[in-house]
């Protein structure tokens, strides 16, 4: 391995840095960043093998705390989570972030490329460990005292991916909506737009029909059965949707009802998605997921980009026609599994010996990564290894977030401290209480022996964070259930308890 210093700078609090040398498809994740403490700014290529190699930032704080940091990508992973690098640092974390091996949102520097894949599926996330720990050491003086991990999506993978391969790398890591179960996560997006189709097709369901038609009809179905009609389901297991209800009579405004080609997809988009050999492949949509964020996304009658490109560079080539993916393929890519990027190894006992904490958090109004993935992937570790939740609570705990979407925002409490909060990116004092922030809870854990057992979170008004709270929800450690009391005033986090 092999690192070159490309620059390094001197940055004080309140510096508005811009990005010009990242891809222009970063520019929708970051385009600038205010910095919120004193630092040293490194940035360094880093050879990873002859043909691969990652570009890498180390943030150094002058309010050091001894704490080490790395933070995770998104997507195909080609862009440095600046926010995330400001968030760590100004809690006084030396922070590291890459771009995963390669630059933009595209996979396509994955094809016939197996070093830049490599990179992608495991590499980047270890190397920004050793090398940005080396850095650290060098800039102090002294080597850290503590090492962390903080990222969602595909930086929650990547989270997973260290605790499992490299679990020496960090003693702590919050991993949230973990695209785990990576290969059939891009066959499910394909088996998405395979049922629903292009805006063409009879099965296709517009955004309008999916927020203003479909998304209220699970809420009258399933909105009830927490005790509170509030907009949120607060455990989508419990919803037994039936889309029939939609289906027109030949008495119906069609605008206010769906054709029955249109429920019969709407019933496959809520049923689990099985391999050629009639094998799990991967769970269903939750309903109550529907949400504006994402639905352009997932439902736009398009294959997500993430499953194209995977497909297109990854599984087969760029020439190859997406249109004819089926069972088969997403087989095929299941057994393929590049430099098992997969990440479901359910063995974790070399974390759990070296005295390593994952804090794991999941969105149950999520399309993007079903909610149930992570609720069968803690399965798995229970029977691997042969470990009750009890004891599990050692190492590993999971908490489901009501409401959250992917990674952020969504109708719940969905403000944990994953990241700077709201747009001004301003710190207070009650938004880093451990009851209330999963970094600083997780930091607890490691450090003073005390585990949370549940997290606060928060919603804003408008999710604006100077506009004020609009309500608080206490949310419980898998498998518990955050379940309401039934007298109290539900906006009160005290009303629900966990059982």
């Amino acid at each position: 391995m092999f690192s070159q210093t490309v620059s390094h700078d001197t940055v004080s609090t309140g510096t508005n840095l811009t990005f010009p040398d990242q891809d222009p498809s970063c520019a929708s994740t970051t385009s600038s960043q205010v910095v919120l403490a004193d630092m040293c700014r490194v940035a360094l290529n880093v050879s990873t093998s002859a043909q691969s190699g990652i570009i890498m930032e180390v943030w150094l704080p002058r309010n050091w705390t001894g704490r080490f940091l790395s933070t995770g990508n998104g997507g195909l992973g080609g862009c440095i989570q600046y926010v995330d690098l400001a968030y760590a640092t100004a809690l006084g974390f030396a922070t590291v972030g890459s771009n995963n091996g390669h630059n933009g949102t595209s996979g396509a520097s994955f094809y016939h490329n197996p070093e830049v894949l490599a990179d992608f599926a495991y590499r980047s996330i270890h190397t920004n460990s050793v090398v940005g720990k080396e850095i650290t050491k060098m800039f102090y003086g002294a080597p850290h005292n503590t090492s962390y991990y903080l990222g969602c999506s595909t930086g929650g993978r990547q989270g997973f991916k260290s605790m499992q391969d490299f679990p020496d790398d960090f003693d702590g890591i919050v991993a949230g909506s973990p695209g785990i179960n990576w290969n059939s996560l891009m066959s499910w997006e394909d088996y998405i737009y395979s049922v629903l189709g292009n805006a063409s097709s009879p099965t296709f369901i517009s955004n309008d029909q999916w927020l203003g038609l479909v998304h209220q009809n699970i809420l009258k179905q399933c909105d009830f059965i927490d005790g509170v009609v509030d907009g949120i389901i607060e455990d989508p297991n419990l919803c037994d949707y039936k889309p029939e209800e939609l289906i027109c009579s030949p008495s119906s405004n069609t605008s206010d009802c769906l054709t029955a080609e249109q429920v019969y997809a709407l019933r496959l988009v809520f049923s689990p998605l099985y391999n050629s050999n009639g094998k799990l492949m991967y769970p269903r949509q939750q309903p109550g997921s529907e949400n504006a964020d994402y639905i352009g996304e997932m439902y736009d009658g398009e294959l997500m980009q993430t499953s194209a490109d995977w497909f297109r560079y990854a599984v087969y080539n760029p020439s190859f026609d997406l249109s004819t993916l089926n069972v088969t393929d997403w087989t095929h890519a299941q057994e393929l599994n590049p430099f098992n990027i997969e990440t479901w190894n359910g063995n974790l006992s070399a974390f759990r010996s070296r005295g390593g904490k994952m804090l794991t958090y999941q969105g149950q109004a999520d399309m993007i990564v079903s909610p149930i993935n992570m609720e069968l992937y803690y399965a798995h570790v229970e029977r691997t290894m042969s470990l009750r939740p009890a004891e599990l609570d050692d190492f590993l705990r999971f908490f489901r977030i009501s409401g959250m979407s992917h990674c952020a925002g969504g109708p719940g409490a969905w403000e944990i401290g994953q990241t700077l909060p709201g747009a001004s990116g301003e710190l207070r004092e009650e938004t880093l209480s451990p009851e209330r922030n999963v970094l600083t809870a997780l930091v607890k854990w490691v450090e003073e022996g005390v585990a949370p057992d549940t997290i606060l979170g928060t919603k804003y008004v408008n999710d604006t964070e100077d506009l004020g709270v609009q309500f608080s929800r206490r949310h419980c450690r898998y498998p518990l259930r955050n379940t309401y009391n039934g007298t109290g005033d539900s906006i009160n986090p005290d009303s629900w308890f966990c059982q």
